[in-house]
């Protein structure tokens, strides 16, 4: 009988061992990397070409912060996206480049830093060029979706 039962117990513990590893949970998603943030970048950018101001402030947690160049802090979504409106304009163009990036140990905070151009016109219409370097930080959101939380940026005639 004790034979019995040393094999029943050592064939559950191989059957939940076998089961747990044919199985994951279903709450297991891959670990974000740097390059999963690079390629957020790529996918913001995108949206804030495609549907200007709207399309930008979806990559922006609610209770994200902006410090813009020469500026204060503009706290909350809301404050933000009121300065935005010149992505609307299809006469501006915003791009930008991670040139690095790094996820904590923990999986739920990263950032990103690179170099950004922004192109418009002036108001005789002759074309202007501002570029510089921004910093944003990422954090992964109670719906397991990737928000700026925190983004900066400063104009530099320098960006390398």
């Amino acid at each position: 009988m004790k034979s019995f039962l040393a094999v029943l117990v050592v064939a559950v513990v191989a059957v939940t061992i076998v089961l747990s590893q044919a199985y994951p949970a279903a709450s297991a998603s891959p670990k974000a990397t740097a390059e999963t943030l690079k390629q957020l970048e790529a996918d913001f950018m995108k949206a804030a070409a495609e549907k200007g101001s709207a399309g930008y402030m979806s990559y922006y947690a609610d209770e994200a912060v902006e410090v813009p160049n020469g500026e204060g802090f503009l706290k909350g979504k809301e404050a933000i996206a009121r300065t935005m409106g010149f992505l609307d304009d299809k006469n501006n163009s915003l791009t930008w480049t991670p040139v690095g990036a790094d996820i904590s140990a923990s999986g739920d905070l990263g950032y990103t830093y690179g170099t950004f151009e922004f192109r418009s016109k002036d108001k005789d219409g002759k074309p202007v060029v501002d570029q510089g370097k921004y910093t944003s930080i990422w954090k992964k959101q109670k719906d397991g979706n990737w928000k700026v939380v925190l983004d900066m940026g400063n104009a530099s005639s320098q960006t390398k």
